[in-house]
């Protein structure tokens, strides 16, 4: 099978978003430009005097605890990158150079939505270079207590994410999804970030999530959603986290054929799995768009939806 999308993109013009950072509270902006085929995604920090470029990719990751932070956090490190990571391989954007002026993504109303209609507005533009995949020969896991995540052999991109909250609200839920541009845009990108208030008064109280509010996060109060109005859909809780393990797997630098299964998933898990993955190089192999292999499913995708509302815990990641 031919791969479906043949040629790598960047964007048509210069796009430039403006919010505030979730953790710090602050202004935040970023202005994305337009870049070379395979340079990738690069992002810069235009505040400091010691900037240097940082390309999204795995290696650059130096923390998943509260969200994906790529270079030195104490410097020109830019952290809360996954929200835009998914927009960016949620759309099929392969090259672009974001500056930024701060540590901190804008982090908008918690989910991807204002990113995809930027790119959508701004369209992006075909090149003259093939699109690269990474495709899983074998498949790789990663296991920390009951929490797991593997990478599968899979004619084409999909997700199978489940999550299990010790919560009425939120139970186990699941998602399972091939990815094309339609599916995350109506099924993945306005799912947002969420946490208990018990939780985030703690993260006040050492500094972090200065600017969470109801504008940005679903906040949960035991069992009630405390945003008047509610939630986006019933399980918006795995659509963030499909969101999220979207974002972090694009820092493997190339659109991954392959299915990714995640239990109890998070930054630091979708992280692992990479690291696992490259460490097993008989695991996978590049390929070019055009090749005659397992590729980019020529279908139009799909989103099923499966399991529900039962129960579990807040793990020890926030969302």
């Amino acid at each position: 099978m031919t791969m479906r999308v043949s040629q790598q993109t960047t964007l048509a013009d210069i796009v430039t978003l403006t919010g505030i950072g979730v953790h710090s509270g602050k202004p935040a902006t970023i202005t994305m430009h337009p870049a070379e085929p395979n340079t990738g995604i690069v992002f810069h920090r235009t505040d400091r005097e010691d900037a240097r470029d940082v390309p999204a990719n795995w290696q650059s990751v130096t923390a998943t605890a509260l969200c994906t932070v790529v270079g030195d956090p104490a410097g020109y490190g830019v952290s809360t990158i996954e929200h835009l990571m998914a927009a960016i391989r949620g759309v099929g954007l392969d090259n672009a150079f974001i500056e930024i002026d701060g540590p901190e993504m804008p982090i908008m109303d918690g989910s991807s939505e204002a990113f995809v209609e930027a790119f959508e507005q701004t369209g992006l533009k075909k090149q003259n270079a093939k699109r690269r995949y990474i495709r899983i020969k074998e498949s790789v896991r990663v296991q920390q207590g009951d929490q797991w995540c593997e990478l599968n052999p899979f004619d084409g991109t999909r997700f199978n994410i489940t999550i299990d909250f010790d919560s009425k609200l939120i139970g186990e839920q699941k998602l399972v999804f091939d990815l094309t541009p339609d599916v995350f845009k109506n099924d993945v990108c306005r799912a947002r970030t969420f946490g208990s208030v018990q939780d985030v008064e703690k993260l006040w109280k050492l500094g972090f999530a200065l600017g969470s509010s109801l504008e940005n996060s679903v906040a949960l109060d035991g069992d009630r959603v405390l945003n008047p109005e509610g939630t986006r859909w019933s399980d918006e809780f795995v659509r963030h986290k499909s969101l999220d393990a979207v974002g972090d797997l694009a820092l493997a630098g190339l659109p991954i054929l392959g299915e990714y299964r995640s239990y109890k998933g998070g930054h630091r898990m979708n992280h692992a799995i990479l690291v696992e993955l490259f460490k097993n190089p008989e695991a996978f192999e590049i390929v070019e768009a055009g090749e005659k292999t397992r590729s980019v499913s020529e279908a139009a995708g799909h989103a099923e939806l499966i399991g529900g509302m039962q129960a579990a815990a807040f793990g020890p990641e926030v969302s």
